[in-house]
Parts: C-alpha cells; structure tokens; sequence
C-alpha cells in the first residue's frame, strides 16, 4: 500500500484484520460526486459537472466493484461520454498494473504504470490502497471517487441528459427495497466472500462462510418466478448480487474455500445470471480469462499461481 505517497511493500490482500482474525475492507477516500450541475451531492464538494469527454474510469474486469461501474456505463449509454482504462488481470507486486495483456490496456491519460501513480497524482502524500474502480477528472487532474456504490448511482442520475433515460438503475419508487437488499447482502455476500477467502484464523472463516451460504438461500426463492429482483429490468441491487454471483463458480468457490454449493447448484440464481448475461451490454462487461487469471493471482492464497482450466462455463450459464 502507499503511506504518505510512497509504495512501502509488495502488495498483499489483506492489510487489516478484527480482533478474530476476519478481512476488514479499506474505507473509500475520495468521495466526490459528478452532478448535472455541478452541485457537491450527498459528499464531498462542488464543482464536478457533468460534461462529455471531462472523466474516465480506471477499472479492473477480475474486480466485482469496478464491474459495477462497466455495466452502469454500459446500461446508460455513457462510452463516449466517459473513457475507460482497464488494468491486467494478474496483481503485481505493487498492486495493479496497466500493460498489453489482451483485454487490458495502457494508461493513455496520465501515463502510469501502476494503479497507485494515479493516487499519488491526486494526492501526493496518500496514505492507503490503491483501489479500483476510480473516477477521474481529466480537467483538473484528480479522482473525483473511488467508491464503487457512488460512482453507479452517479452514473444512473448524475450526468443528467447525457445518460439515456430508458433505464433507471435506482428507482424512486423503488428505493427502500433496493437499499434494504444492498445493506443485506454487502457484508454477507459481496464482501462475505472476500472475508471467507482472506480469513486468517478457523473461527472467522466459518463465521464468513456460514453468511455466504445463509445470504444465498434467502436470496434463491426470491428470484422464483421473477426475471430480476424488483423490476423488469436490472437495478442497482441485481447489478450488485451479479457481479458477485457470475465470479461464484469460477474463482470463490475453489480460491476462497466458499465451497458447501456452488451457483450452479441454485436453479435461480443461476438463471438470473443467465438472463443477466443476455441483457445487452452485459456480457460484455465480463472477461471470464481475466477473472480467473486474477485471483488466481493472489500469491497469498495460490503460491504456484496455476490457473485452473475449468470449469466449464457451459455447466454454470
């Protein structure tokens, strides 16, 4: 991680763990919202108005919570509005890493390497990770937000009428439930995985892992009969149990030891993913080689760093 802006180590998953021994995610810093007219929104300051060709995301495909922004990028039709750089799938010993890998790219704006000569370029004396997704602003050379919740809602209503308005990602109407699932499945699923795969002692990793599986079997009979969670389109909540789920089989099911069922095993969910993978757009958000090859990446948990072939994708979607 970078402490008063300078690399200290060679990157490592876990950085903080609770008094058992359990994962603890980094907070996000720079939370600062694009608005149609340039308003601070719910933090932050002013000043980030919503202009085509003025920011980018940096995003990595393996990364669920930079996958949130591609596909609200996607579903509100903002790629010529918002340029896109997207990191190699393998971590390296200074985190994140732009290259020619297929599917990745090189960072044209600002001419970095690694992911955290982007935060250092936003502040020179950053203290923490250097995390994707980030929103940045090209006209005056910073991150505008590294928060993945932040940057999907603002993409659904804070570009205005750059956006297309076919699709709302956050209905009002609809909001109370939406919020409620989120706040339901962050820590037991979206992040419950992750707490299951970096646990560092027993009583933390089944703890973690009996979350997972408890949030799965409450989430499947939901989905019975319905083609999405709370409309008749992909919201915000569908967006963010998919991008954990399409992942399931193929890295947090054998990586990270969340292995009682796999999502194949569960006949809704695994038709949600199905159906989320046809929504157009979608699918293209996914790289299922750069999933795989970047977990599998992670030293800490795969010291060979062998990539599994299988399995099978067929079997799963």
């Amino acid at each position: 991680m970078l402490v008063n802006g300078k690399w200290t180590e060679d990157w490592q998953p876990v950085q903080a763990k609770d008094e058992k021994g359990g994962f603890v995610r980094q907070i996000s810093s720079f939370r600062n919202w694009v608005t149609p007219d340039g308003s601070a929104g719910p933090t932050g300051e002013c000043g980030f108005n919503a202009e085509a060709g003025r920011y980018h995301l940096y995003v990595a495909y393996i990364c669920p919570w930079a996958s949130r922004t591609l596909i609200g990028r996607k579903l509100k039709g903002l790629e010529d509005v918002l340029s896109v750089s997207i990191v190699e799938p393998a971590l390296s010993k200074q985190g994140w890493r732009f290259g020619d890998y297929p599917g990745a790219t090189a960072d044209d704006l600002n001419g970095a390497t690694y992911m955290h000569e982007i935060y250092t370029k936003a502040d020179s004396g950053f203290t923490g990770r250097a995390t994707v997704p980030v929103l940045w602003d090209k006209k005056r050379g910073t991150i505008v937000n590294n928060e993945s919740s932040d940057i999907l809602r603002m993409l659904n209503n804070g570009f205005g009428d750059l956006a297309h308005g076919d699709i709302d990602l956050y209905p009002a109407a609809l909001r109370n439930e939406i919020d409620a699932f989120n706040d339901r499945i962050y820590p037991s699923l979206n992040n419950g995985v992750y707490r299951t795969g970096f646990a560092t002692t027993q009583v933390a990793y089944e703890e973690a892992f009996a979350e997972v599986f408890a949030c799965l079997d409450w989430i499947e009979p939901q989905l019975e009969g319905r083609s999405f969670l709370f409309a008749d389109h992909p919201t915000e909540a569908d967006i963010r149990l998919f991008v954990t789920l399409v992942r399931y089989d193929v890295a947090y099911h054998g990586l990270f030891k969340c292995n009682l069922r796999r999502l194949s095993d569960y006949a809704n969910l695994k038709s949600f993913c199905r159906r989320m993978l046809d929504w157009p757009g979608i699918a293209e958000t996914v790289n299922f080689d750069h999933i795989k090859r970047g977990y599998y990446s992670i030293e800490s948990l795969n010291p060979t760093r062998i990539v599994p072939v299988g399995p099978q994708l067929a079997e799963i979607f």
